[in-house]
């Protein structure tokens, strides 16, 4: 097996674009949300969704102990709200306009869509684990240019 350092596996898997989501929930009447690049599909029927937080941030395990968590996908001009979202900040939701989903987790005002799920089931990924969970109820939003992150930097499609 070939060696590498984490800088090196960072680097390589830098080249491939992802969209940016943040994961929102709402935890002891306290909204919560982390951002996400590691989301993705799962399955159709019946409808399963995934992403992979590490273990130990403290806002994933907010949104574990919720039970339930809303993906809201992050338009272009929500490059200050993601910021926000990646931040270790108290209170995230501060100034960020948000209403609640049939989960009661936040959908942030703006997005280009949202999935609001309930955590189906938790594997263990390494330093990460992957969070399968079941859609509740899904909506696209406005259509506005959506935010990606490549080579370690945010843009768009274009």
């Amino acid at each position: 097996m070939t060696e590498f350092d984490s800088r090196d596996f960072r680097n390589v898997l830098g080249q491939f674009a992802t969209g940016v989501t943040a994961v929102t929930a709402v935890n002891g009447g306290t909204p919560v949300g982390m951002a996400i690049g590691s989301f993705t599909s799962v399955s159709l029927d019946p409808p399963l969704v995934a992403f992979l937080p590490s273990k130990d941030s403290s806002s994933w395990l907010a949104i574990k102990e919720a039970g339930v968590f809303c993906v809201n996908v992050m338009a272009l001009d929500q490059l200050e709200v993601c910021g926000v979202m990646a931040s270790r900040s108290e209170n995230k939701f501060e100034g960020v306009n948000w209403r609640p989903g049939p989960s009661g987790s936040p959908i942030i005002e703006g997005s280009v869509a949202y999935i609001d799920c309930k955590i189906e089931i938790i594997h263990d990924g390494g330093d990460h684990d992957i969070v399968i969970g079941r859609v509740i109820e899904i909506a696209a939003g406005e259509d506005k240019e959506p935010l990606l992150f490549f080579k370690g930097g945010y843009g768009t499609f274009k």
